[in-house]
């Protein structure tokens, strides 16, 4: 796969790709005999290829079935300050975006459903995927929907307005201008693919808190969803407890930012902000993949994908598809590591001309040295340390 620019990294052109080329065929002169052991052999080899054939046309059908979207052209392109193993400063402003050939950087949406193919409806879920080769790592970074930044073109906003205005495309270019990392490719799904991803994974096993099990449960009854999932049962004395999510209430979960009176119901009040999402959407992350490490089938990996496949909306190519699955079960076995933007002591809340609560980051310089320390690690100088910030999953 060709480089349309040298903003964006290439993963289907990494060295550690290794392109196989077929030898011309020579033609070989008869030999005499039809034996036993070369009839064997023969039927062994016509065998392997088929099964092997079967294995390609089935891999290919599942490609074929995933939705496929290239983003527009920037109408700005900055300039990427890709290094490898070596180490450099962080920029104070977005014009220098960090990038490295050893970190894949892919942002995840979880859309609201549109009211029609032409909107994009809103970004309630931003997190970003790094996949870290070289710490042997998956890094999630979760964006607060609420952010106060600048999108380009439409002036300052709340982060996720970025989606509505303009989609996956303008919001790569938001957090590449406000938070000076590049990201690479990108991944959506609306709230109802999300469910029916949930589905295809045969559910989720988590451990909840009494009161998430007991949110879900008023968010099933408030909405009138007995007809498609159930309530959850749980004890009343144990303030955690295991419990399989369908994908109703695996979405409810990732949505839950507490709520007062919820459905105009003062007994259903919940404590919580948007913080406790992202949370909890990361959380469902990290045990998703944990839950795929027990999954040690690749062909079990592939019949996941291919129901999956359809509901995902993607930029990654082909080739870069086929180089992370054929590399999946090593990522899943990466330790898990998150974060949460913005970080410790970097911001307030606000309020807009207009009247609108904010989170208003003060000291953007910090930050952006936080996410990069965390993302690049011991390839970025500069950055105070992620250890306040970042927590590692168990």
């Amino acid at each position: 796969m060709a480089n349309h620019s040298d903003d964006f990294i290439d993963i289907s052109s990494s060295d550690d790709v290794r392109k196989v080329y077929g030898k011309e065929r020579q033609v070989q002169p008869k030999r005499k005999g039809k034996g036993l052991v070369r009839r064997i052999v023969v039927l062994v080899l016509s065998m392997v290829m088929l099964l092997v054939g079967t294995g390609l046309v089935y891999y290919y059908n599942v490609l074929d079935r995933m939705t496929f979207k290239e983003l527009e052209p920037k109408a700005v392109t900055p300039t990427s300050n890709t290094k490898e193993s070596t180490s450099v400063s962080v920029a104070s402003g977005g014009a220098t975006l960090l990038s490295s050939d050893n970190v894949l950087n892919i942002l995840l949406f979880g859309q609201d459903s549109p009211a029609t193919e032409e909107d994009h409806g809103r970004s309630d879920t931003t997190i970003l995927l790094s996949i870290d080769n070289v710490n042997k790592k998956l890094k999630l970074t979760s964006f607060q929907r609420d952010t106060y930044v600048s999108i380009p073109g439409h002036g300052d906003h709340k982060i996720n307005s970025a989606f509505t205005f303009g989609g996956e495309r303008l919001s790569i270019d938001t957090i590449e201008t406000n938070f000076g990392i590049k990201v690479d490719k990108y991944a959506t799904v609306d709230f109802s693919s999300f469910r029916q991803v949930i589905e295809a994974l045969g559910g989720v096993d988590i451990e909840l808190t009494l009161e998430e099990i007991k949110y879900i449960n008023a968010q099933i009854d408030v909405n009138n969803q007995t007809d498609v999932t159930q309530f959850l049962t749980y004890d009343e004395t144990k303030e955690k407890q295991m419990v399989h999510l369908d994908g109703y209430q695996a979405l409810w979960y990732a949505r839950n930012r507490g709520e007062e009176s919820l459905g105009g119901n003062p007994e259903y009040s919940f404590s919580g902000d948007d913080w406790d999402r992202t949370s909890r959407q990361r959380n469902l992350i990290e045990t998703i993949v944990k839950s795929l490490r027990e999954k040690s089938s690749l062909t079990e990996l592939v019949s996941i994908a291919n129901k999956i496949g359809p509901l995902v909306t993607t930029n990654l190519k082909k080739g870069d598809i086929t180089f992370l699955v054929s590399n999946i079960m090593t990522y899943i076995g990466y330790d898990m590591e998150e974060l949460s933007l913005p970080t410790l002591n970097t911001w307030r809340y606000g309020t807009t001309p207009d009247g609108q609560s904010v989170i208003a980051i003060h000291d953007w310089d910090t930050v952006r040295k936080d996410v990069a320390k965390f993302i690049y690690e011991d390839s970025v100088s500069g950055g105070s340390s992620s250890s306040n910030s970042a927590t590692t999953a168990q």
